[in-house]
């Protein structure tokens, strides 16, 4: 069984939600998966660098604001160049997930700057394998992957209402897909 973690970080409760369906998705898949939040690594001897080492996949999951990840993310992210400098995480799948207010709101960015720290890392990079959603005539904002994003799973959250509302159930059920691709993929690149 491929050993899979997502470290997230998550204000509002949106974002953590998300971190939620996505890690629905691994276990349907057939994944083992542990969630941590950036808050638990924030000591360099904390016991959740472990459990990313020993992790086959890596899901990094944040808001975006102003364009980026969070801070907190960003000092998660920083805090990883231990791991660059060791190459500790070389061909280690990777992949994320993101949430903002705004339907766009510079999402891709966000994905992308996962994508780079990534490949900083030398790990694999895994994107979302939906087709876009609701970009036709016949299309609806029920439909998975409603936002039309490759580089992983995107999410919206409406700024007035809480995680008991948002996201939607389309992009829950998006993140939850993405998990269990991730899962997949994971045990495929899993050395036997």
């Amino acid at each position: 069984m491929s050993k899979i973690a997502i470290v997230y970080h998550s204000a509002y409760g949106h974002t953590a939600k998300q971190a939620e369906a996505v890690a629905r998705g691994v276990t349907a898949g057939g994944g083992d998966v542990t969630v941590l939040t950036v808050e638990e690594l924030v000591d360099s001897e904390a016991p959740g660098w472990a459990v990313l080492d020993a992790a086959d996949a890596i899901i990094f999951g944040s808001p975006t604001y102003m364009g980026g990840a969070s801070a907190p993310f960003a000092a998660f992210k920083d805090a990883t160049s231990k791991r660059w400098m060791s190459r500790a995480w070389v061909d280690k799948i990777a992949a994320g997930f993101t949430n903002s207010a705004s339907m766009s709101g510079d999402k891709v960015n966000t994905l992308m700057g996962f994508v780079v720290t990534a490949m900083q890392l030398g790990m694999i990079w895994v994107g979302n394998d939906l087709m876009p959603g609701n970009n036709t005539s016949g299309g609806s904002v029920d439909d998975l992957n409603r936002l039309g994003v490759s580089l992983g799973a995107a999410a919206q959250s409406n700024a007035d209402v809480g995680p008991d509302v948002a996201p939607p159930e389309a992009d829950l059920r998006t993140a939850e897909h993405f998990g269990k691709r991730i899962a997949t993929v994971t045990a495929r690149f899993r050395p036997a």
